[in-house]
């Protein structure tokens, strides 16, 4: 028999073809094997049970960097080949294929490091076609040599005989190299004095010892340029805190192997399996109370330590040389992009960095290291760069005929994303878009991943927040291109992202979302943020929130918590709770501001926008207990350390402070007014603060499941969708889908993607190709 077996997925650059090639050559099988702009395409000859062998061995045992997303076999009708070949790559129509993500250095490329009798001893670019980078590499599609930065390095003999070489792992390896013919490292100080070393076992040697001396090296990696110190030196962090000006936020960590992360943080088999992941995330872990001595100020006032294992061989040699943890945080000052290259990171890190260990392969697109936890029982991503992008998102087959879409995701967090032929490509993080030096990053990106995927599309959608960057970029690129503009709400999006992630088709049925975040803007002009929506792609309707309630100082409030605490007590009386508990730390702390200019600000909606946030609610709650009253440090500071109290006490059985539901026939209210004097009483009575931010997590997840269980049986729904980035907090997460399973409720979470602003892009994208399919049908 004569098949033609077409093959789809991240098949191209894993040693796909070479696979295919052994797997054919084992069973007899003649033919040929190419890649192509859709994949990879195979002829086949042989007996019918041998070709399904063939095809279920294919599928069994890909690659380990593969992802067959599809596999079709077809009656082939041609001559009969005498062998099975590998043929150059063809070109037809448009690119459809996927890049593979940047991924960790593979067993046998670490063995081969290792190994004094190997050639690639001690080099910290050894790679081959299961590992290495990828995205943070390419220019320009085809995945060719020639169009990454490894073009400047032309290889050795040995390099090129093993690159052509369909039986050598390191067939059509792209960043195939040793130390003859790649890449190397050198060591300098913060004034540009090279060392005279040339070694890179003694350069790596070298710097080990500066770490354990206490210093600061910037090293740069795959992605980007870290700056590293050693984690158990108290004073070196505090250094590097004061430096970076970064005061609070946790720094990642990097240890050898999970033995050396066992030491510092509790590791169950899920979190040990995303740590040795191709992806090789820093994956959030709980840290152990009574631990070896790290410093206290890698993660202040947090109950989680964020680890990852060594990823490039670069990582992976100097951890075998170190016997405890190091920081391994971004090369930049707060709040700023990454460094990715030797300039920028001498001009803009020398007042950090002591030391530069720097090398002289650029790093083409930035990728910040990816973050992942377990809640609810799976994966799930706070950050998506680094080992996950640009793996595409497969949508359900509804999506196949929709237009190509471009959607600009969101101001925090920001991702973007191409749709085409049910295929969803997110961008990697790339960042706040309030930072302007984020700038130039995002526009990079969208003419890099336009180009690679040969991607020109029929429609551009932003959020309705008119003052996001990413709305203002795509009102630019719709107008200079004539292409029709679209804008969807902020939680409608979120809940289409979840929808479109479980490949939920075009035309499902309703469900009800819980959309719980920071703010969006919403249809009635105010900005929402604790939402209950009846929503599927093309439409959605308000029927649940959270009280709305005044933020005194609008963008002030989000950096000052304090404001949101007296907007809540103003709201359920301030003069009563004022008189009652005039004794409390959190009274007498807002009584030393300037409350009658924030009640005038209130009562006459001066710069006082009404907002349902769950996010300000929080932050509430934390300035209550003493947590950042003034100000935060970074987003969601205020929260995360709140939820941290918390589980020092949280019990589903714990008792909830009381709260009310309002409701009319169009919308059903959680009103919070009456949880805040219990709570109060709480303080005054000198109950454990942990106890009281258990209490108050108990509450919201008792308000929210409730009135899930109330709004499914009112509307018929079976079926409910959390997201936001509130939903970040384990606690909400883990206690409220339990709480709806238990009611007999499908629960739909995110995974692929981040459940914050960063899936934000993918929900837009299917509204909008939702919307237009429907609008192309009524014409």
């Amino acid at each position: 028999m004569a098949t033609s077996i077409r093959i789809r997925g991240l098949v191209q650059g894993v040693g796909f073809r070479p696979f295919v090639w052994h797997l054919a050559t084992d069973l007899g099988i003649t033919g040929q094997v190419w890649n192509d702009a859709e994949g990879v395409l195979i002829h086949a000859w042989a007996d019918s049970a041998t070709l399904d062998s063939f095809c279920n061995q294919i599928t069994e045992k890909a690659p380990p960097l593969a992802r067959i997303d599809s596999l079709e076999c077809s009656t082939l009708k041609a001559a009969t080949a005498t062998t099975f070949t590998i043929e150059s790559s063809r070109e037809n129509s448009k690119t459809t294929a996927a890049i593979t993500p940047d991924a960790t250095l593979c067993p046998a490329c670490r063995a081969e490091t290792a190994d004094p009798n190997d050639r690639h001893f001690n080099y910290p670019f050894t790679s081959c076609t299961y590992c290495g980078p990828r995205l943070s590499i390419v220019r320009a599609l085809p995945y060719d040599r020639a169009n990454t930065s490894m073009a400047p390095f032309q290889m050795c003999g040995l390099c090129q005989a093993e690159y052509d070489d369909p039986s050598n792992r390191r067939f059509h390896a792209q960043t195939n190299a040793c130390p003859e013919c790649g890449p190397h490292i050198w060591l300098e100080d913060a004034s540009g004095n090279r060392s005279n070393i040339s070694s890179s076992s003694q350069l790596i040697t070298e710097t080990t010892e500066l770490l354990r001396e206490g210093h600061i090296v910037a090293i740069k990696g795959i992605g980007g340029v870290h700056l590293a110190v050693d984690a158990g030196n108290n004073q070196a962090v505090s250094r590097l805190r004061e430096r970076k000006q970064r005061y609070d936020k946790p720094f990642a960590l990097m240890a050898k192997d999970i033995e050396s992360i066992s030491r510092y943080a509790k590791v169950n088999e899920q979190e040990q399996q995303l740590l040795n992941s191709t992806a090789a995330p820093i994956v959030l872990l709980e840290r152990i109370a009574d631990s070896e001595q790290l410093s206290g100020s890698i993660a202040p006032r947090q109950s989680r330590l964020g680890f990852m294992l060594p990823y490039s061989p670069l990582h992976s040699l100097l951890m075998s040389q170190i016997d405890r943890p190091i920081v391994l945080t971004s090369g930049n000052s707060s709040d700023e992009p990454q460094c990715i290259n030797n300039d920028d990171a001498r001009k803009l890190l020398s007042d950090i960095a002591d030391y530069f260990l720097l090398n002289d392969r650029d790093i083409v697109n930035r990728l910040d290291d990816s973050v992942a936890m377990i809640m609810a029982g799976q994966k799930r991503l706070l950050r998506r760069a680094r080992g996950y992008t640009p793996s595409p998102i497969m949508l359900h087959k509804s999506f196949a005929s929709c237009p190509d879409i471009l959607a600009m995701g969101g101001e925090l967090k920001n991702t973007f994303c191409q749709l085409s032929n049910a295929q969803a490509v997110i961008s990697q993080h790339i960042g706040d878009l309030e930072n302007a030096s984020s700038h130039a990053d995002y526009r990079n990106a969208l003419k890099l991943y336009a180009q690679m995927y040969d991607f020109y599309p029929q429609a551009i959608v932003i959020d309705q927040h008119p003052d996001y960057f990413s709305s203002q970029q795509g009102q630019e690129m719709a107008q200079s291109t004539d292409l029709p503009l679209l804008a969807f709400q902020h939680h409608h999006a979120h809940i289409a992202a979840v929808l479109a992630e479980h490949r939920m088709a075009m035309d499902t049925k309703p469900v009800l979302g819980i959309a719980l975040d920071g703010l969006g803007l919403g249809e009635d002009g105010t900005l929402w943020g604790g939402e209950f929506l009846l929503a599927d792609y093309r439409q959605f309707r308000r029927i649940g929130c959270f009280q709305p309630v005044a933020m005194p100082g609008a963008a002030q409030a989000v950096r000052e918590p304090w404001r949101n605490s007296f907007a809540h007590l103003k709201s359920s009386g301030w003069d009563e709770i004022e008189s009652i508990f005039s004794d409390n730390d959190i009274i007498r702390f807002l009584s030393n501001k300037p409350l009658h200019i924030l009640h005038s600000m209130i009562e006459k909606e001066l710069n006082s926008p009404l907002s349902s946030s769950c996010g300000r609610l929080f932050d509430a709650a934390a300035a209550m207990l003493g947590i950042c009253m003034e100000s935060t440090g970074y987003e969601g500071q205020a929260a995360i350390e709140l939820e941290c109290l918390a589980q020092t006490a949280f019990a589903t059985e714990l008792q909830h402070y009381p709260y009310h539901l309002n409701s009319t026939e169009e919308l059903n209210i959680i009103n919070w007014k009456c949880m805040w004097p219990a709570l109060l009483n709480d303080l005054n009575q000198g109950t454990d603060r942990g106890l009281i931010a258990a209490r108050f997590h108990r509450t919201v997840t008792t308000a929210v499941a409730n009135l899930a269980q109330q709004l499914c049986h009112q509307h018929e729904l079976k079926t409910v969708v959390l997201c936001g980035g509130a939903f970040q907090n384990q606690l909400l997460l883990d206690t409220i889908s339990a709480d709806l399973m238990n009611h007999e409720l499908k629960v739909l979470i995110i995974e692929q993607v981040p459940m914050n602003d960063g899936g934000l892009a993918l929900g837009q994208a299917a509204i909008a190709a939702a919307t237009l399919m429907q609008e192309s049908q009524h014409d």
